[in-house]
C-alpha cells in the first residue's frame, strides 16, 4: 500500500532518470550528450507543479557546473519550471556527504520539513533526505519490491504524474 502526502511548497528533483534520461552510453556532461530527453511526462508535471511550487534540481552530477546543468534542462525545454539548481560544484558538497541536504536547506531559508525531495535512488536520494528531516518520493519505475521495515518511511510513486495527484 502507497503511503500519500502532500507535496511542500518546495520540491527538489533529482536530474538523471528522474527528470531526465540518463542514457548508460552517453559519455561526459548531459549538456554535451548528442541526445538529451526527459523522462516519460516530466515537462507536464513540472509545468502543472511550478504554478503551486517551487522547483529545484539537487543532483549528484561531480562533472557538471550549475550551467553545463542549466544548458541540458534548456535543451530539453525544462529549465523555464525550475528556480534554481543545487550540485556539486554550487554547494560544495555531492549527495554522497551528509551535510548535501542541510546546506541546500541552509541556502532555501526554510525548514526541512518544507521540502519534498524526489528521486529514483533510494541510497543516494531517499535515505539521506528522510535523515534530514526532508519528505521524500521515491520514484520507483522499475516496481522494485522493498521490504516492510524499507517501506515504513518511504512514498513511492512509478510515474512522475503520480505527483499531480499529491499537489491538489
Amino acid at each position: 500500500m502507497t503511503k500519500l502526502i502532500e507535496l511542500t511548497e518546495i520540491v527538489l528533483f533529482d536530474w538523471g532518470n528522474t527528470l531526465m534520461i540518463d542514457f548508460p552510453d552517453a559519455q561526459g556532461k548531459m549538456c554535451d550528450w548528442e541526445v538529451v530527453e526527459e523522462v516519460a511526462g516530466a515537462g507536464e508535471v513540472l509545468a502543472a507543479l511550478s504554478k503551486q511550487h517551487k522547483l529545484y534540481v539537487a543532483t549528484n552530477a561531480a562533472d557538471s557546473t550549475e550551467q553545463d546543468i542549466i544548458q541540458a534542462f534548456e535543451r530539453a525545454g525544462l529549465s523555464q519550471y525550475l528556480s534554481g539548481y543545487f550540485c556539486k560544484a554550487s554547494i560544495g558538497l555531492s549527495k554522497y556527504d551528509s551535510g548535501f541536504y542541510p546546506a541546500i536547506i541552509a541556502k532555501l531559508g526554510v525548514k526541512p520539513q518544507d521540502v519534498t525531495m524526489v528521486g529514483d535512488t533510494l541510497a543516494k536520494d531517499i535515505y539521506p533526505a528522510l535523515e534530514a528531516g526532508l519528505q521524500a518520493i521515491w520514484l520507483n519505475s522499475s516496481g522494485k519490491k522493498l521490504s516492510e521495515s524499507d517501506l515504513a518511511n518511504v512514498v513511492q510513486i512509478q510515474y512522475l504524474s503520480e505527483l499531480l495527484e499529491m499537489s491538489l
